[in-house]
């Protein structure tokens, strides 16, 4: 092993440690390829649907469509991800996407696209998504050093991030050529991951030894129930951006309120990941030292706060700085969350919880959009994007209360996270 992969690395490259490894850098980049794909995709079918319906029910079952694979099968993607070696789970999952991607490209080529079998193409993208979380998360810790883990956990968001701010906007501006254009792009994309993680070369895995079963698929989930940390890490994701899902509302934010069309939805996708690119890309070299538990707990609250701001705001400057606010808290907090499940779990358990953490995070974004959808139809898209954010700042102090081990987290460590998790 060399010097640098031992820790003793110069301070000015404190920051980078975790790009020592070469295959990190292949999975870097697969996650930055993926997340340009995935953002230009949604913006891309959100407008889509959005143009062809006119109604805010179909945009909430496209998050409907690509979040109920998480429910049907993270079980069987969290065993998977244990028994097989991730690297061809992840190629697996990325041949999947590039044929759902194909299909969407002919799909909204004719002239009146067929929603269900869009729908179905939007299922199968998110079952590839539901098996590649789980080995995406845990392959990481096989492939760095346990002492570069946070580093590379904060370079991974902030590149998720980073798509995220392209994504939207590469997207936006390619609609204007039409759809077809977008998801050609997509499918090459999607390609490009396929042959990354063919090219991993790390095979530093721990398999699950015990025989496949119902028992060893729910592993997972009494692994997570018996932690309180882990537990209240994961289920305060779910249940508070379930109430923040403004992101499936900004079709109509863009079209009807804002009136900034197209590429203003772009910049609107993009707007929240530039505070978040921001947040991540700081804790890349001033990582959470001290208070990690209050500190997600707080950030939780302010992406709520932000999603507030933004349902009341007809000014395109002030809804672009309040998506950048809720989206720095954001990264915070899935920095926080993601370092708490990975460090205070064992590598052979390691794609069975990421797996519940995946299906949870999946909940948060899909189905908080599919709430945010229906709930607009109850009683307006502003009032839904509002009362979203009150809920989110609501569960932030509720968690607070019910799970006082979270709170009290206060270095993001392996053995204290293990010794405290412990219910």
């Amino acid at each position: 092993m060399s010097e640098a992969s031992n820790g003793e690395v110069g301070e000015s490259r404190a920051g980078l440690v975790a790009f020592q490894s070469v295959d990190f850098r292949k999975i870097f980049g697969a996650r930055v390829l993926n997340g340009l794909a995935a953002n230009m995709l949604h913006i891309a079918v959100g407008w889509e649907v959005y143009k062809v319906t006119r109604d805010p029910f179909a945009l909430a079952l496209v998050g409907l469509f690509m979040f109920a694979p998480n429910i049907m099968f993270f079980l069987i993607a969290g065993a998977t991800a244990d028994r097989l070696p991730r690297r061809l789970v992840l190629a697996s999952c990325y041949l999947l996407h590039t044929a759902a991607a194909a299909s969407l490209f002919f799909l909204f080529s004719a002239q009146t696209p067929n929603m269900v079998l869009v729908y179905i193409a939007l299922f199968a993208i998110g079952t590839g998504r539901c098996f590649a979380q789980p080995a995406s998360h845990a392959i990481v810790p096989n492939i760095v050093p346990k002492e570069h883990f946070t580093n590379a956990v904060a370079w991974g968001s902030s590149g998720q991030q980073i798509a995220v701010i392209a994504g939207p906007a590469i997207g936006g501006v390619l609609l204007v050529a039409g759809a077809p254009v977008v998801f050609a792009v997509v499918t090459g994309l999607f390609a490009a991951n396929l042959v990354l993680m063919l090219m991993i070369t790390s095979r530093q895995q721990t398999f699950a030894r015990e025989p496949m079963s119902v028992s060893s698929m729910f592993a997972g989930l009494k692994f997570i129930f018996n932690r309180q940390i882990i537990l209240g890490a994961i289920s305060l994701d779910l249940f508070a951006v379930l109430f923040g899902g403004a992101i499936a509302m900004m079709p109509i934010y863009a079209a009807d309120i804002l009136n900034v069309g197209e590429v203003g939805l772009g910049f609107l996708r993009s707007a929240i990941a530039v505070g978040g690119a921001a947040c991540a890309i700081g804790l890349t070299q001033y990582p959470i030292r001290r208070h990690a538990g209050r500190a997600l707990l707080i950030s939780v609250a302010v992406f709520g706060a932000g999603t507030i701001v933004f349902g009341l705001s007809v000014n395109l400057y002030l809804s672009l700085g309040a998506l950048v606010i809720a989206g720095g808290a954001d990264a915070i907090s899935v920095f926080i969350r993601q370092s708490m499940v990975q460090l205070g779990t064992p590598d052979e358990m390691r794609g069975r919880v990421t797996s519940v953490n995946s299906m949870f995070v999946g909940a948060s974004n899909e189905l908080g959009e599919f709430e945010s959808g229906t709930v607009a139809v109850w009683v307006g898209v502003v009032p839904s994007v509002v009362i979203g954010g009150i809920a989110t700042i609501a569960v932030a102090a509720l968690w607070a209360k019910l799970f006082p081990r979270l709170r009290s987290v206060d270095a993001l460590s392996a053995e204290g996270i293990a010794n405290q998790s412990e219910a």
